[in-house]
């Protein structure tokens, strides 16, 4: 296997940069650029890098060395602290471009050694990738949750409980001959039905780990000149959309990004809502209804003169009145605002917090964070709801078995460890000791 390099680190000037190493060849690049062994694992060491062609000083900094398997990746690992100057790091990437064996590695490639060395499971893997990605607050509660085998070991634990039921299954089918209790197929109900309320209860979660991971979608809606975009440039913080008195100036959806009490929201201004007069505001209006259908929550607007009404709000709506400052009544259960002046701002952003924060807020247990987790218990699910059909009708435990294989394999694809070994681990554990 070739070893691989990097810059771990993002590019461009600063004050440090990390060069990372992984593979058989690592000592022999530790050697090549610095002249000496690694040394001891895990011990930071100040080190002079050179070219191992020339012996020209490259730079000086610090040498880590974590040796295989006790290393992110599973292999031998090296990194280089450098300073972080665009002629260093680009010198240094040209003498491990030049030694043997070594090569860039491709985008992912060191986690994906972690994964196929039993570093990380699947959902690390992703946890991982959420955590260096996560903008806010919840998003790295949810993600450093996640990349710490929490979800991970939930679904291994659902696994092992299947295999361990498929082993029994299995033993009343395999060993009809041999001293195994019987009648253990038909023990296996109350364990199925358990897992299966289980499993449910976890995807009847309103998919708030997704939402969190992806963002919150809210859209303002209203008639024109109710003040949708002052409204958005006000929670925004800056002038993201162009305000104007001539109505039909926001022809298409207009998005910024807000951190709301830890979770992140993605505010979407749109058309105002009329009888359109061209066909550009025609299909402005169209994606201002398609977004505010999908929106995960609504800010329904309107303001006095502005010819509308809350006759688009529905359940769960919030219900703004815009333009305070021009005078107007403020109907119960409504919210009063002035973008112009900021008067019930405050109010506002502190409902929306509530709003945001109540439904999507990072939780202590693991959720569903992907489409392929929720596919993949969908699959667990339907093989089990199966099992339990067939041992209510006392159909064969052939049937039985198959079902539960089924759903001990779907959770296998989430975290990436379907192994039959296990199954066989746990027959011989349970039937074949003392024997």
């Amino acid at each position: 296997m070739e070893t691989i390099y990097a810059l771990s680190t993002a590019a461009g000037r600063a004050g440090i940069a990390v060069l990372r190493l992984s593979g058989p060849h690592v000592r022999e690049a530790v050697l090549a650029l610095t002249g000496e062994e690694p040394g001891p694992a895990r011990e930071a060491r100040l080190s002079r890098f050179r070219d191992p062609q020339t012996q020209a000083p490259l730079d000086r900094g610090l040498l880590l060395f974590f040796e295989g398997p006790a290393s992110f990746t599973g292999e031998d690992v090296a990194e280089f602290h450098i300073h972080g100057g665009r002629a260093v790091v680009a010198a240094m990437l040209r003498a491990l471009s030049a030694l043997p064996g070594l090569r860039a590695a491709r985008p992912g490639e060191f986690t994906r050694r972690a994964f196929e060395n039993g570093k990380l499971d699947l959902t690390e893997v992703e946890g991982l990738a959420d955590l260096i990605d996560a903008e806010t607050e919840a998003q790295r509660i949810q993600a450093l949750l996640q990349m710490e085998g929490a979800l991970g070991r939930l679904y291994e634990g659902w696994r092992a409980r299947l295999i361990k039921a498929l082993a029994y299954a299995e033993a009343e089918i395999d060993f009809p001959d041999e001293d195994v209790p019987g009648g253990l197929t038909r023990k296996l109900l109350p364990e199925i039905e358990a897992l299966a309320a289980e499993i449910a209860a976890h995807l009847d979660d309103g998919r708030k780990g997704e939402r969190l991971r992806d963002g919150v979608e809210v859209a303002i809606i209203g008639p024109p000149n109710a003040g949708k975009s002052s409204l958005l440039n006000r929670l925004a913080g800056r002038e993201a959309a162009i305000v104007s008195e001539e109505a039909g100036t926001t022809r298409d959806v207009l998005e910024v990004r807000l951190d709301l009490g830890g979770v992140p929201v993605t505010l979407a201004d749109t058309a105002g809502l009329r009888e359109a007069a061209g066909a550009i505001e025609r299909e402005g209006v169209r994606r201002a209804l398609a977004r505010a259908e999908a929106a995960d929550l609504r800010l329904v607007i309107t303001a006095p003169g502005a010819g509308g009404d809350f006759s688009l709000a529905r359940e769960g709506d919030i219900r703004i009145v815009n333009k305070l400052d021009l005078g107007g009544e403020v109907p119960p259960g409504v919210l009063g605002v002035s973008a112009l002046t900021g008067q019930g701002l405050d109010l506002l952003e502190a409902v929306l917090r509530e709003r945001v924060g109540a439904a999507y807020e990072a939780q202590e247990h693991p959720m569903i964070t992907r489409a392929r987790h929720r596919e993949g218990l969908g699959d667990c699910a339907a093989s089990l709801a199966r099992a339990g059909e067939a041992l209510k009708a006392e159909r064969a435990a052939e049937l039985v078995a198959e079902d539960l294989r089924l759903a001990a394999r779907a959770l296998g694809r989430i975290t990436g460890r379907v192994d039959v070994e296990d199954l066989l681990d746990v027959i011989f554990r349970d039937f074949c000791i003392g024997k």
